[in-house]
């Protein structure tokens, strides 16, 4: 990987406590690369950012790490296991073991919001239809929605929306979150209550977190650690504490990133 590391990052990469482990990985669509040579760790209850500009690739990495995509080299490790080679029972398992919030929450617009967060458990579990009730109604006290079981998605708000997401993401404990632009298209104060969540998340339930997005308020107050993508060398380009980043890059692009500046012409 090309690029820098803010202090401690390589410890923090020694791949001791490692949930999601990604090796050489090359990300395309067809001969066309996105990104390549991706290395990096994801550590046991942390929250790790996924940042770049608009095009640099962050979606595409996301559908690779969830196995929407199939990646075109390397491995990416999930608890010990390469969800790249694996096949059949192993990876629907693998599946399993993750939760995805998905940009626009992606739920169902003639379904409730207890029929949403439903749908995985009817899909992977064999509970009985009573328990599934009672296990949507739990994921939504969770993200402080108790009382809108019977709600569509047309009904609430769309900070309402994004927390229905993370609930249905959670329908089956999974110990891993992938949650993509959660706080895109959101005011001030439904962004920070959805970043309070995040936080509640990690620290009640031991999950961690992975979260893919190009937005700034929040992640300084969120994230313990981060890589920034960049669209012209397609990889990786630092790494790092999001105000380590901020305040230590000499790289000109992570700098301008971090500091909101002028746009700068990004190295080849």
């Amino acid at each position: 990987m090309s690029g820098e590391r803010a202090a401690g990052s390589d410890a923090a990469r020694d791949g001791g406590d490692a949930v999601v482990q990604v090796r050489g990985l090359r990300c395309a669509y067809g001969e066309t690369t996105i990104l390549r040579d991706l290395d990096f760790d994801v550590n046991r209850r942390e929250i790790f950012v996924i940042l770049g500009g608009s095009g640099c690739g962050k979606s595409t990495l996301l559908r690779n790490l969830i196995g929407i995509v199939d990646a075109a080299e390397g491995t990416i490790r999930i608890a010990g296991h390469d969800l790249v080679s694996a096949a059949g029972d192993e990876r629907r398992s693998l599946l399993k073991s993750f939760g995805v919030m998905f940009q626009s929450g992606a739920l169902f617009s003639s379904m409730t919001l207890a029929q949403n967060i439903a749908l995985p458990l009817e899909e992977f579990t064999d509970l009985p239809p009573s328990a599934i009730r009672r296990v949507a109604e739990q994921k939504l006290a969770l993200v402080n929605l108790t009382g809108y079981e019977e709600h569509h998605p047309a009904e609430i708000s769309g900070g309402m929306c994004k927390r229905v997401g993370v609930a249905r993401a959670l329908a089956l404990d999974p110990p891993l979150l992938f949650l993509d632009e959660p706080s895109a298209g959101l005011d001030p104060i439904s962004a920070a209550d959805l970043d309070q969540l995040i936080l509640e998340l990690r620290d009640s339930l031991g999950t961690t977190i992975v979260i893919v997005t190009h937005e700034l308020d929040s992640i300084f107050n969120i994230a313990d650690r981060c890589i920034v993508l960049d669209k012209a060398r397609q990889t990786i380009v630092a790494e790092g504490h999001p105000k380590d980043l901020r305040d230590t890059s000499e790289d000109p692009f992570v700098h301008a990133f971090f500091n909101r500046e002028a746009t700068v012409k990004e190295p080849c």
